[in-house]
């Protein structure tokens, strides 16, 4: 059989293995692109393991029935979704990515917190464009049910991944209702199973994978602000709810984000008036250094320790409900993972917190992993890659076809996609040292001032997610060597059309300009100082 020019006939399978946000997505690609989707999640689901939801009780159910089976081990922190990962979203589904950005809160800038509870505004963008707060929950069940509503969509919950053989595109799992092991077969695996994933496992069966694992010496434990009230009383926000809120403490600090009000306007996929209820609380964590948490045994350890570097926080989470947090909620390790490639052949690539975790510490952990989806999209489309397969010759195996394109289009990915995982992975942890420390200091709010005043000096206008129009959903990166003048956050949070590692590469450049600058400002004020002391010493001189 001619594996070039082969006859197309049947549709092809892609299994996906885990439903979170990106196996989600990538679920809703697949099946735009005419494939048949199978998406399989250990966690358990409702009513024979496909979640068919059309009430909101029932569509909490199952996460809830999730989270509480695994709330020890699967804590989360507030996502922060930003330009790339609705770019993502809406690449695969506009009308979708509308209906998610309802739910969100716009944080403009970071408001820091110093020891006094003095608070300064640092805005993000010079033209207002803003980072979101957006409920995990929220998120993941919106995609979970867009792709219920998909006709080429089959979602299978409690269905724990026991091993792969890719080389006979085949599956093995248990089901966790019946207790029966499953072969799945598939043309294409999809692993989006997350930072432990086994299907990544796997892979280094058969691949040659350099891997990268690194704990850092950090730990994070979830804390949540409780709403207050208005005059009326009515619930309302202790803080306010456009920014996120940074407490930096040196080698330690505290971030909140605020939750939604949620109400039948603002309702995603729902139905209307089946969801309204208020929130108004902040989702608080605080980063530490594993021997810092460490210290904090008793309760008045904890007490002493948020009253001494967190006062004013303290006074809005309330002493009582601080305490029952750290009892009841785990702390949490922060890890690095790096690794190439991301493929094997034909048959399978990893996407997500499976190919690349990272620290939270530039909120690009959700938005890289949407944006890995509409990556894969763009050259699955420049190889031509069809949603159908030759059907074999007699007596060939089927497991020996390769489609070139396929093989190829993933290859593309892993050669590509690694730089620029690892450019965010290693601007996150950089990340979080100038969280932490640098904004407080002034050598960092005068770089940060020129930063923004030759952006403002160079920039032809605002480059905004809208003036982009679809060719990020045909082109990877569009702008390969953008020009003027771009702060990093910039081209970091709101330039989805640059690559990380093309952001990287310039914002190095800048650096060493800012650098320079900074040090001939610092030779000027002090030859200046110099000159003016001069000349106030010779003029007490001639008063004598």
């Amino acid at each position: 059989m001619n594996n070039n020019t082969p006859p197309l006939d049947i549709t092809r399978k892609v299994v996906i293995v885990g439903a979170g946000p990106v196996g989600c997505l990538a679920a809703i690609a697949f099946a735009k692109m005419k494939w048949q989707v199978e998406v399989y999640e250990a966690r358990p689901g409702k009513g024979d393991n496909v979640l068919v939801t059309h009430c909101l009780d029932s569509f909490f159910q199952d996460l809830r029935l999730s989270s509480s089976k695994a709330a020890a081990q699967q804590r989360s922190i507030n996502l922060a979704i930003s330009s790339r990962g609705i770019a993502a979203l809406r690449a695969v589904d506009a009308s979708a990515a509308e209906r998610f950005l309802q739910t969100v809160i716009p944080m403009r800038g970071r408001m820091i917190h110093d020891r006094q509870g003095n608070l300064q505004s640092q805005q993000y963008d010079k033209d207002g464009q803003c980072i979101n707060s957006i409920d995990r929950t929220l998120l993941n069940e919106g995609l979970l049910e867009e792709a219920s509503a998909t006709p080429n969509i089959h979602l299978n919950f409690e269905h724990k991944v026991l091993s792969a053989d890719f080389d006979q595109r085949v599956l093995f799992l248990r089901d966790g209702n019946s207790g029966a092991d499953v072969r799945v077969k598939f043309d294409l695996c999809i692993a989006a199973d997350g930072s432990h994933s086994i299907i990544r496992r796997q892979l280094m069966r058969v691949v040659r994978m350099n891997f990268q694992q690194e704990y850092i010496p950090h730990e994070y434990i979830e804390l949540k602000m409780p709403a207050g009230h208005d005059e009326h009383g009515n619930p309302a926000f202790l803080l306010d709810p456009n920014h996120l809120h940074i407490w930096p403490r040196h080698s330690f600090m505290l971030i909140a984000l605020p939750n939604k009000v949620i109400t039948h306007a603002a309702s995603m996929c729902f139905p209307p008036n089946e969801i309204q209820f208020q929130d108004k609380t902040f989702t608080c964590t605080l980063f530490a250094p594993t021997v810092e948490f460490d210290r904090l045994i008793t309760r008045e350890d904890i007490l002493l320790w948020f009253q001494n570097h967190f006062p004013d926080a303290l006074s809005l989470l309330g002493e009582d409900k601080l305490l029952k947090d750290f009892e009841k909620n785990p702390r949490s390790p922060l890890i690095t993972t790096k690794l190439t490639p991301y493929h094997y052949k034909d048959r399978c690539v990893i996407l997500g917190d499976a190919a690349h975790s990272m620290v939270p510490f530039f909120g690009q952990g959700l938005n890289c992993g949407l944006e890995d989806v509409r990556v894969l999209l763009t050259l699955l489309q420049e190889e031509c890659v069809v949603p159908t397969r030759a059907m074999p010759n007699s007596g060939d195996p089927e497991s020996d076809f390769i489609d070139q394109r396929l093989a190829k289009a993933l290859a593309r990915y892993s050669a590509s996609r690694h730089e620029d995982v690892v450019a965010i992975c290693e601007l996150a942890m950089d990340n979080y040292i100038e969280m932490r420390h640098s904004v407080t200091t002034p050598v960092y709010i005068i770089k940060k001032a020129l930063d923004h005043l030759l952006f403002s000096l160079t920039a032809r206008g605002p480059t905004v997610l809208s003036s982009l129009g679809d060719s990020l959903s045909r082109i990877a990166f569009p702008t390969a060597n953008p020009r003027g003048w771009l702060p990093l956050y910039t081209m970091v949070t709101f330039r989805p059309d640059i690559s990380y590692a093309t952001a990287r590469r310039k914002a190095a450049r800048q650096a060493i300009i800012l650098t320079t600058m900074a040090r001939l400002g610092t030779v000027g004020m002090c030859a200046t100082s110099f000159y003016l002391t001069w000349r106030v010493l010779r003029w007490l001189r001639s008063q004598r």
